[in-house]
């Protein structure tokens, strides 16, 4: 399916039937990340997983890319779809949130949003990715990225490096391949919703807010901060997941279960 958004085409996927959920992925990841996660609603949900701009079969991101184009390409799949309900991972939860302050969502998911807060800068790790891009070293970018963002944060880059060059050109590591430069993007999104958290005192919708107990230190403490502002809040922590909990690759099941019993 697809809808026409500013300057560009949104694609998604859709599965099942019921009440209406939009997924909403997050960095280095496409609507196919959500498969799993999309399967284990289908029965209770008609689940709407969409390629955000710039990935998957989605058009293209322009110049100037930020937070703006992604709640337009937001507010088109909902004006389109009729959903109301919103789960959004990592970027796709700093969309998902600034997007709730204005469009009209009813029932919100948070998976570990990463705002700037407190002293940490979530984007430290821009300018070191964006030189190893420019040279052509992507698997650098990616572990760069990945580094900076708090995966992978325990195992040496010398290792990591040419394990990652040999996967990313072959097979299914060609699409990592394909996603490594919209970190870029993604980047600009945490970019623009920098400020204070007293911002979303102004969300309507009842916000569930989700984490993993082995996440990053500073993710948690983003949810520690959002949880006393936000008027209408629950919040859950998964144990024995991180940050990619609702990946393909990580305990999709876990999460659709929480989300389940939110969204119904």
């Amino acid at each position: 399916m697809m809808v026409q958004a500013a300057r560009t085409d949104i694609r998604w996927r859709a599965f099942g039937g019921g009440p209406k959920v939009v997924l909403l992925h997050g960095g280095m990841q496409s609507s196919a990340n959500f498969t799993k996660l999309a399967r284990s609603l289908a029965g209770d949900f008609t689940v709407y997983v969409p390629d955000r701009r710039g990935r998957g079969r989605s058009g293209p991101a322009g110049p100037g890319h930020g937070l703006r184009d992604e709640i337009s390409d937001l507010a088109a799949v909902l004006d389109e779809t009729g959903a109301r309900n919103v789960f959004g991972l990592s970027s796709g939860a700093v969309i998902a949130l600034r997007a709730a302050m204005e469009l009209p969502i009813e029932r919100l998911a948070l998976y570990e949003p990463p705002l700037k807060y407190g002293d940490h800068d979530p984007v430290a790790w821009l300018p070191r990715f964006e030189k190893e891009l420019s040279r052509g070293r992507r698997a650098a970018a990616f572990v760069t990225a990945a580094k900076g963002t708090g995966d992978l944060r325990y195992a040496p880059r010398a290792a990591l490096i040419p394990l990652l060059g040999i996967a990313i050109r072959a097979g299914d590591g060609r699409r990592i391949g394909e996603l490594i430069p919209t970190m870029r993007l993604d980047a600009a999104v945490v970019e623009d919703a920098a400020g204070p958290l007293g911002t979303y005192r102004s969300v309507t919708a009842e916000t569930l807010l989700l984490g993993g107990d082995r996440s990053p230190a500073y993710l948690k403490g983003v949810l520690n901060g959002l949880e006393p502002v936000l008027p209408r809040v629950r919040r859950v922590t998964l144990t024995g997941v991180g940050h990619h909990a609702a990946d393909d690759s990580g305990k999709p099941a876990m999460v659709a279960a929480v989300l389940r019993e939110f969204f119904r």
